[in-house]
């Protein structure tokens, strides 16, 4: 089974047996970030450096100022932490070690988009602005994120891509030093919270006849459970089929055009996949979609399975990739131990390939247990 690692540039960048480490793991190829978030990353191996804190999000090549020259709206260069020609340095080294090399993009997340252009940012029920999730409904935030997704996917030498957070951000995000676990907020209380009603999505409501500031005051009276309850059930929204709806057909729209411009932008063969929950509502890095119709857009899908791969079988019916995301990083939540177990029943539940997460950020215990499993596989 094709097995592929995550990487990012600074995991390669200055350590010579970064690449050759990777290969001998078993993977067959490298998903190599080119666009990401802001994160703070440990590199347990590197022999420069332990700790890289990519201040904030960014690509990881020169822009192409034909493309960006004269928007507000643009991608960030990344400081020192992967200057330049990063993605390319890395990826260059990777491929010399016999390793396929796929770009890692990530689009709806951006603190820095955000604060710089807070008007960009999805606006909860109570008025308080997300700066790190952008909102999808604006044609200009759309039309970054789709162009983005062009540039930073199709890298020389990339022989496919995997677009992560393309469709709705919202509620659940790792901010910088969040103080968010006073009162527990199930799915459906992260739905929630993570509706948007900035001027487009009140437009987008209004559109569909509801009205903008009685469907908040609906959010907010659903919610109200939970803020007294300590972590209650939030109440019914009325007229959820109809949100659902305006947010699916928004994000559907986002797909289908980004999958469109990568493949305008990418010579043929190039495959393009989506970070996917086969939940329609859910948001983040793993956006919802409706597995039939992404199915019908890109290239297959790439589905958390740690913990559990039941995602995997909504899209098992489809024709395309399905690849399994586990995470092996056990300080992380993975279970690099049970990688052959997990990988079977992945396989068993519709599974075509395995993403490995992460071969940058896991110990070195970590990793002989993913060769080991890989190589048991194989």
């Amino acid at each position: 089974m094709r097995a592929s690692a995550f990487l990012y540039p600074w995991d390669v960048i200055g350590d010579p047996d970064a690449p050759a480490r990777v290969a001998d793991l078993g993977v067959q190829q490298v998903t190599l970030a080119s666009a990401y978030h802001s994160t703070r990353a440990l590199t347990p191996r590197h022999p420069r450096h332990r700790v890289v804190s990519a201040e904030h999000a960014a690509v990881y090549y020169a822009p192409d100022e034909r493309r960006w020259a004269g928007r507000t709206l643009r991608p960030y260069p990344a400081g020192p932490w992967a200057p330049g020609e990063a993605y390319a340095r890395a990826a260059d080294a990777l491929a010399a070690a016999g390793l396929d090399v796929h770009s890692w993009v990530v689009l709806a997340h951006n603190s820095r988009l955000g604060a710089e252009h807070p008007d960009t940012s999805v606006v909860n029920a109570y008025g308080d602005r997300y700066p790190w999730a952008p909102c999808v409904a604006r044609p200009d935030v759309r039309e970054l994120l789709v162009d983005l997704a062009a540039e930073a996917a199709a890298r020389p030498g990339a022989g496919g891509t995997e677009l992560e957070s393309c469709g709705w951000y919202g509620f659940a995000h790792l901010h910088a030093h969040d103080k968010t676990g006073g009162v527990a907020l199930g799915d459906r209380a992260q739905y929630l919270m993570s509706l948007c009603f900035c001027p487009h999505c009140r437009a987008g409501y209004a559109e569909r006849g509801l009205d903008p500031r009685e469907l908040a005051a609906s959010v907010r009276a659903a919610l109200a459970p939970v803020w007294r309850g300590g972590g209650g059930e939030p109440g019914e929204l009325p007229d959820a089929g109809a949100v659902l709806d305006f947010r699916t057909g928004v994000a559907r729209g986002l797909q289908e055009a980004a999958v469109a411009a990568v493949r305008a932008a990418a010579p043929a063969g190039f495959r393009v996949l989506l970070h996917a929950d086969p939940v329609a509502h859910r948001c983040g890095a793993n956006t919802g979609v409706d597995p039939e119709h992404v199915m019908g857009v890109a290239d297959g899908v790439v589905v958390p399975c740690t913990g559990g791969a039941d995602a995997l079988k909504a899209f098992a019916p489809y024709p395309g990739v399905r690849a399994a995301n586990l995470t092996v990083v056990g300080g992380m939540g993975g279970s690099p131990g049970t990688l052959e177990r997990d990988a079977a029943r992945a396989v068993e539940l519709g599974a075509t390939e395995l993403r490995l997460y992460h071969a940058g950020l896991a110990s070195d215990p970590d990793l002989a247990a993913v060769a080991s499993a890989l190589g048991r596989l194989s």
